[in-house]
């Protein structure tokens, strides 16, 4: 077992299974949340929900079966919700940073300060470890928040989704240089890669191609509570050879 530099492009790789929680306005699923600089798809791997959005187009609703793929940009609230036994693959932008906090929950206003959102985000009981009781506490406060963001949109206030952006950037900003080495060192090291061997292919160089090697990832052990529902994330540190 070898290490890798991560998955094609530098993207994330997660199994979802959607929190069958229902919340106050009788609805199942997660956390609603945003991110700022990073594209999530969705492959939809089994059971039926649907995903909910706000972004400055306003508000949708896109119905997920089987086989469906979804993806949504940066600045699009998303939630998503579990009519039965909703389960996706998740592919996200710039793998590390929706790790690093590139993710703000729709919580009402008073929680997002510095001084106030990390307690109300973390999953962690008093006894200092992860609980489901605290992922459906943060999750009833997004919900809330976010309910509030949709009720202003219909009402034709704009300045609701755009005070929520603001409020976001100062969250992350002190994460912002982090950010910036982890697209560096991925993504853009991967496009920098890719144009050297173009430029290579050019001159009839082709000697890359004799560092060709196939990897495999065996399915995560190890499930967490993430901010839409259970996850098994693919982390491509390491990577088996596969035998044959």
């Amino acid at each position: 077992m070898t290490s890798v530099p991560g998955f094609p492009g530098a993207v994330g790789l997660s199994q979802l299974q959607v929190y069958p929680w229902p919340a106050a306005d009788d609805e199942h699923g997660g956390s609603p949340h945003m991110h700022l600089t990073c594209s999530e798809c969705y492959v939809v791997v089994g059971g039926r929900g649907r995903l909910e959005t706000l972004n400055d187009q306003g508000h949708t609703t896109t119905e997920l079966h089987p086989g469906d793929v979804v993806w949504f940009t940066p600045g699009t609230i998303h939630r998503a919700v579990n009519d039965e036994d909703l389960r996706v693959i998740v592919v996200m932008q710039n793998s590390g940073l929706p790790e690093a906090g590139d993710a703000v929950m729709t919580f009402p206003p008073e929680y997002l300060s510095l001084d106030t959102y990390p307690d109300a985000a973390s999953l962690l009981d008093s006894d200092g470890s992860p609980s489901p009781e605290r992922a459906r506490a943060r999750r009833d406060l997004a919900v809330e928040g976010f309910t509030e963001l949709k009720r202003q949109w219909r009402r034709g206030n704009r300045s609701a989704y755009e005070d929520f952006c603001a409020a976001a950037v100062r969250l992350v900003r002190p994460r912002l240089d982090t950010w910036e080495k982890t697209v560096n060192d991925g993504a853009l090291a991967d496009a920098r890669t890719a144009l050297r061997q173009i430029d290579a292919l050019r001159r009839d160089d082709f000697g890359h191609l004799f560092d060709a090697e196939v990897s495999r990832i065996a399915q995560p052990r190890q499930q967490t509570l993430g901010m839409c529902g259970f996850l098994r994330a693919f982390h491509p540190t390491h990577r088996e050879r596969p035998e044959g």
